[in-house]
This record gives structure tokens, sequence and C-alpha cells, in this order.
């Protein structure tokens, strides 16, 4: 096995920022006991923000994005793991401050590891990868807080994006009616056929007026957009109901009041992908390999491309234009 392989590196000194593929060698990565042949990895918003030179995400320079990845174990100093595992690594300090999944190969401390389910091909695990594992979590905490299909609709925000996109299918395989929102009035037939029941505007949620208290149309909601349309959701959710936030792409401020909270009972609930303890992080896995597994899995995907094409890949999702998965394959 050679040392060397390729990566793709993002550096900032001074003023000078560069994104591009590098040779590396294995005294390049970062401590880890498992040595991990990347063979695919997604792209993500902090991926995204990563590439970025006022991202604001990245801890220390040089890093290599990629805050999930799929492989196989190459060597391992934990007994947990030995060659041949076939693994998935997600979340944590990956692709933020520990070099990530755009690499060819990876060093990941086996605390940060989860052993892929069965049921799962390592193409699989990527499709879903922190998007889909990230609305698995969110459905599992709104069904902690007593959500089941006979309380009604459940609202599904950013819907085209990785986290709406599996929440809206997930939540169709366990039985509930959802209602998708959307700017991009083109997706709407997308949408339908992951299971949305129906298809509004983002106006429809948010118009843009914030009210303390609004009719009340949804039992449920799954938020990976956050800022002032999250207040506006919380406003219309029935009594006892809950939100599960999960992002911030439009924004950090939340300017509600609490009146949703102590006069209808609304819980908002927050979704940590990031830190979540190893126990939640594997029953959701296989949980995701079982039986919420989409069985439209390649529909999610969007674009699947190679280390070469990603400094040109990976501004896009900061415009909000892409719908589902974009894979990077390594193998």
């Amino acid at each position: 096995m050679s040392d060397k392989f390729k990566a793709l590196l993002v550096n900032k000194q001074n003023e000078e920022f560069s994104v591009g593929v590098k040779e590396l060698t294995f005294q390049d990565l970062p401590e880890g006991e498992v040595l991990i042949r990347v063979h695919y990895s997604g792209i993500n918003y902090k991926d995204s923000l990563a590439s970025n030179p006022n991202g604001n995400i990245v801890k220390d320079y040089p890093i290599v994005p990629g805050i999930d990845l799929a492989g196989v174990v190459v060597s391992s100093d934990d007994p947990q793991f030995k060659e041949g595992d076939k693994v998935i690594a997600t979340s944590y300090e990956i692709g933020v401050s520990h070099f990530g999944g755009y690499s060819e190969y990876a060093r990941i401390p086996a605390k940060w590891i989860v052993p892929l389910p069965k049921g799962l091909s390592l193409k699989e695990a990527m499709i879903i990868g922190t998007a889909g594992f990230t609305a698995a979590l969110s459905v599992q905490r709104l069904e902690e807080n007593n959500l089941s299909p006979e309380k009604g609709k459940v609202l599904v925000t950013g819907a085209t994006g990785g986290v709406g996109s599996f929440a809206i299918s997930i939540l169709s395989s366990l039985g509930y009616q959802v209602e998708a929102s959307t700017g991009k009035e083109l997706e709407h037939d997308y949408l339908r056929k992951l299971g949305a029941s129906s298809v509004i505007s983002r106006d429809e949620v948010y118009d843009g007026k914030i009210r303390a208290l609004a009719k009340q149309k949804w039992a449920a909601a799954v938020d990976p957009v956050g800022g002032e349309p999250l207040a506006s959701v919380l406003s219309q959710i029935e009594y006892g109901g809950s939100v599960a936030v999960s992002g911030l792409t439009a924004g950090t401020k939340l300017p509600a009041t609490v009146f949703p909270f102590i006069l209808r009972g609304v819980n908002l609930l927050g979704i940590d992908s990031v830190y979540c303890p190893m126990e939640t992080r594997v029953k959701a896995w296989q949980r995701l390999a079982t039986k919420i597994k989409p069985a439209n899995l390649e529909e999610f995907v969007s674009k699947e491309v190679s280390l070469e094409e990603l400094p040109d890949v990976l501004p896009i999702l900061l415009k909000g234009q892409v719908r589902g998965r974009m894979l990077v394959k390594l193998v």
C-alpha cells in the first residue's frame, strides 16, 4: 500500500485562502485508533461552510472537510474494530477540527465510529449520511414526546434539503400525514414521491409577520430552518405538540414569545447529531437500516462527484440550489 493518497485540503494563512486536491501521507493524518479506506462521503451545509473563507466553522487550518464518511477498516489499534470491517463515522470533530471524509484515507478515533448495520451498503449509508441521521433523530425525539400518526399532520420545513427530504420519507413510512413546505415550485412532484401528502409554499408557513399565537395547524414539525420561520411555526403548533429543530439556514435568532409554550404546552426539541450519545447513535442507525430505511434511496441523490470536482460543487449548497443528497465517491 502506497504511503501517498489524495485529499481535499482547505487552508487559510493570513489573507490567503485555498481549496484544492493535494497529495498527503499517512503521517499527515491526525491521531486516532482506526485507519479507514474511505469509499463515500457526503456534501453537507457544514462542508460548504468549511470551504468558504468566511464560513466560521473550521477551528484550525489546514483541514480536510467532510463531516461524514463510510469505508473499510485498514488497521485498528482498538479491539472493537478489525481489518475489513465496514464502518460509518459522522459528526464529533470530523471535518471541522479533525481531518474528515474528503480523503482516500481517514484516521478516526474508535469512539466516533459506528459499525455498518446489516441492511445497508456503504453507499446507502452515505446517501443517508448526516442529513438522514439527523432526520431520524428528529422523528425519534418527536415520538418520545408522544407524537403518533393519529395526532394529526406533521409539517416539514426546508423540505427539499437533506434533512427535510429524509424526514418526509421516514414520517410517511411510519404512517404520518406529512405536509411539506418549500419555496421551490418545481419540486412539488419530488416531495410527493418522497411521501408528502400535501405541499405548501414557505409563505404559508411564514408570511413575514410573527404572531404570538396563530391558528393551530400541525401536531408537530421537523424544522432544519430555524430563525423567524421557526418562530412562526411555533405559533401554529397544536396543543401539546412539538417542534424538532436541527438547523439555522434562516438564521440564529428566534423572535418568539412564550405564549405557545405556556398557553398551548408546545415543546421545542433541540436535535444534536454532533455529540449525541453513542447508544442513541447506534439505535438510530439500526432503525435506518431496517424499519425506516427509504425504499427509494437512490432518488435522494442529486449528484455524485469526485474529489477533483468538489471545489466547484461545494459552494452550491450555500445558495440553496440542491435537493436531497450529493455524494462524494472515493473508490
